[in-house]
């Protein structure tokens, strides 16, 4: 579960994808319907479950109190320094996303890192989306 369930009111999702089949969508269903303020993340996409999609973490307009990703490591390797700039309280590695390289590249930045799965940290089984 979440260090502080209590104070994580929005999230960041970033991989969020248009196929409800793939779990960068499922993400996004999930934290709607447990009541959290979403904020998808993917640079091809205008929506996501209705929501507006936001091009880079950048564009994300509040500082997101969480970061999820769903990327390959290489992928995310690279967006590293923006999350880090962006800021966030938690930034959780979903199975898949992360590498050596990408934890070491967290803990020079300074990220508090989570390697689980956001869908079950937030209380859910990944399996009924």
């Amino acid at each position: 579960m979440f260090t502080d369930t209590g104070s994580v009111k929005n999230v960041a999702i970033i991989g969020a994808s248009t196929d409800r089949r793939k779990f960068g969508n499922k993400a996004v269903r999930a934290f709607l319907q447990q009541g959290y303020e979403v904020f998808p993340v993917n640079p091809r996409a205008e929506m996501i479950e209705g929501l507006t999609v936001c091009k880079s973490i950048a564009d994300v307009p509040v500082r997101p109190q969480m970061v999820s990703v769903y990327l390959p490591p290489e992928v995310l390797l690279s967006l590293l320094p923006e999350i880090a700039a962006k800021g966030c309280a938690e930034l959780w590695l979903n199975p898949g996303t992360e590498s050596a390289a990408v934890l070491a590249e967290c803990e020079r930045l300074g990220l508090n890192v989570m390697q689980a799965c956001s869908i079950v940290g937030v209380g859910l089984n990944a399996a009924s989306f």
